[in-house]
């Protein structure tokens, strides 16, 4: 929840310099990757050091000191081997990430478009470029396997090494010295096999703690994304006193190199209109970005009503303000949840006296679950 918060609580900027589906991708791996961590740890790492600490008490105090050394020096080796070609291979692992988190992003982006390709006849560039992605993501992933087997067959080496030292050192006392029985030769070789199993999985263990320590290092990677756009200490609450809206010698640019507005200066009085005229990226929807305090100015002032935007909270300005993107995007439930969305509290009658205003309330009874009909923005055509 911390982090879907903080998602909200980044600017605009931040959001539209990123992939949508690589974001998800983070945020899913992530929050997965805590109860991962967890569950692996208490369940099974613990558990597997605990019957290695036993192992060693049990052969030391009913066999000899020799015993619960070998038992001891596997153990470690294999423990040390694990974690050392473990962490050698997590940059292997990490690039499968990164390569995974393209491929996502472009085929995230590419069917979110899908009119666009469709307009463009772009079907064929979208398949390739989904294919180079896929196919950077094999490479990695092909190397994170290989690395994989590596660390298999280190830790199959150490196991065998100690299971044949011990096992031999055990059949010597057995028939050259009598100290030991062919019953406690049986037993060892039995409890190593059986503590090979747990440790067999401890490669495992470790292997998915440090994924998860990867995908939480991305995740928290999120979480320490400063937030451009925050409210001044001691903010007060926006008040409506009609709408006069003024801005005064405003400067603003997305880039440093790339200026936006430079001095721009008007007033707009309670109850009039003002139509912004211009090209296509002459900073027309940023002066509505602006109002809103998507981004702050890097000089002038903006006001509504005398007040400055930059001194009120964010959230009691914006839901003072009414706006009619120019791409509006819906969400993925009734047309009652849509309308409402701006105003939670709006009644039902509220919401259809909305829609009669908007002229669109006809048309909602035209379909058969009238305002509890399912939309989204990729259906949107419908209420057209």
């Amino acid at each position: 929840m911390e982090l879907f918060a903080h998602l909200h609580s980044l600017s605009l900027r931040w959001h539209l310099s990123r992939k949508t589906g690589e974001v998800l991708r983070v945020m899913d791996r992530g929050t997965n990757s805590i109860t991962t961590l967890l569950s692996y740890i208490l369940f099974n790492i613990v558990p597997t050091i605990a019957d290695i600490i036993i192992a060693v008490i049990y052969f030391t105090s009913s066999f000899n000191a020799w015993f619960g050394l070998i038992v001891f020096v596997t153990m470690i080796t294999y423990l040390a081997a694990t974690i050392w070609v473990t962490e050698w291979r997590t940059k292997y692992r990490r690039s499968m990430n990164l390569a995974d988190n393209e491929a996502k992003a472009k085929a995230t982006d590419s069917i979110l478009n899908f009119e666009t390709v469709k307009y463009f006849s772009g079907e064929e560039f979208e398949v390739s470029r989904y294919r180079s992605a896929i196919l950077k993501f094999q490479v990695e992933e092909w190397k994170s396997i290989a690395s994989l087997t590596i660390l298999n067959t280190l830790q199959n080496l150490v196991i065998n090494v100690g299971l044949l030292v011990g096992s031999l050192f055990c059949a010597y006392l057995v028939v050259d010295k009598g100290q030991l029985t062919v019953g406690d030769y049986v037993l060892f070789s039995t409890y190593m096999i059986q503590l090979y199993q747990p440790l067999n999985w401890f490669g495992t263990y470790y292997r998915m703690i440090q994924q998860s320590f990867i995908d939480m290092e991305n995740m928290f990677d999120l979480l320490s994304e400063e937030v451009e756009v925050k409210d001044v200490p001691l903010a007060l609450n926006y008040y409506s006193l009609g709408g006069a809206v003024e801005f005064r010698d405003v400067h603003f640019r997305y880039h440093p190199d790339k200026p936006v507005l430079e001095g721009i200066s008007f007033q707009v009085k309670p109850g009039r209109t003002l139509a912004l005229v211009g090209p296509s990226g002459e900073g027309k929807s940023t002066v509505v970005r602006l109002l809103f305090r998507f981004y702050d100015v890097d000089a002038g002032v903006i006001t509504i009503d005398n007040q400055e935007v930059k001194k009120v909270q964010q959230r009691s300005l914006r839901k003072e303000i009414g706006v009619v993107p120019q791409d509006t995007m819906l969400f993925n439930d009734t047309i009652m949840y849509n309308i409402r969305y701006a105003y939670p509290e709006a009644s039902d009658a509220d919401v259809i006296a909305a829609a009669k205003a908007a002229d669109i309330h006809d048309r909602i009874m035209t379909f058969p679950d009238q305002y509890e009909t399912q939309v989204s923005s990729s259906l949107d055509h419908d209420l057209s």
